[in-house]
């Protein structure tokens, strides 16, 4: 598997752009706006560049991962510094064949690198178990009201770094998407048909059920 991972530069934003519209695009809801969101959050003061990467492959960008700052509250009100990434993007020709994997396995060394503990991100628990992600129950970690989302999950990059303490979690407000804004900005691309697919159904569910605090 020949490929390079390197950082993001300032003439690979478009093709980046166009690349996460084409891995999103029917997979959540009809169309997408997550090539909106990278367009936006690279100016946002918890986009950490360091932790911008695009993967190539035959001198071609094939993916990109992207991180931003986020935090855990603990009861006493500690606040602990902490990292989410997304969008991560695989053109479809080339999902399914581990580069998603090597791009993300390479985030976290920088990652660590940088000091941080621990990743929180929403996702299908399927695709992120074999890179060492949990039930953010599992560590106490909770949204507000003591909710345990099944789609929140948890990486520690150091080692029971979460031990002992009960933590809400807390994202960027770059994740609040203006919809009519990134509307508005899709139409500066090629026209894609939106469609709904069996997807979108998994990611209602995953995004609506909750473990309950009782069976944690």
């Amino acid at each position: 598997m020949d490929y390079i991972i390197r950082n993001e530069k300032s003439e690979d934003y478009r093709i980046v752009e166009e690349l996460t519209r084409k891995a999103f695009w029917n997979i959540y809801v009809p169309g997408c706006n997550e090539h909106y969101l990278v367009h936006v959050m690279r100016k946002h003061e918890d986009f950490i560049p360091e932790l911008d990467y695009v993967i190539e492959k035959d001198k071609k960008i094939i993916g990109n991962i992207m991180y931003t700052k986020a935090k855990l509250v603990g009861e006493n009100g500690r606040e602990k510094p902490i990292l989410t990434f997304g969008p991560v993007s695989i053109l479809p020709e080339y999902q399914r064949k581990g580069f998603g994997k090597k791009l993300i396995e390479h985030s976290f060394i920088k990652a660590k690198e940088l000091k941080y503990e621990a990743v929180v991100i929403f996702g299908d628990p399927s695709n992120y178990v074999n890179l060492g992600f949990k039930s953010s129950s599992r560590f106490d970690i909770s949204l507000e009201n003591e909710i345990y989302p099944s789609a929140m999950l948890t990486k520690e990059l150091i080692e029971e770094s979460l031990k002992g303490e009960k933590w809400i979690y807390k994202d960027s407000n770059v994740y609040k998407i203006d919809e009519k804004k990134a509307e508005e900005f899709d139409l500066e691309f090629e026209k894609l048909e939106k469609k709904r697919q069996g997807s979108q159904e998994v990611f209602y569910i995953l995004s609506n059920s909750r473990i309950s605090k009782n069976s944690i």
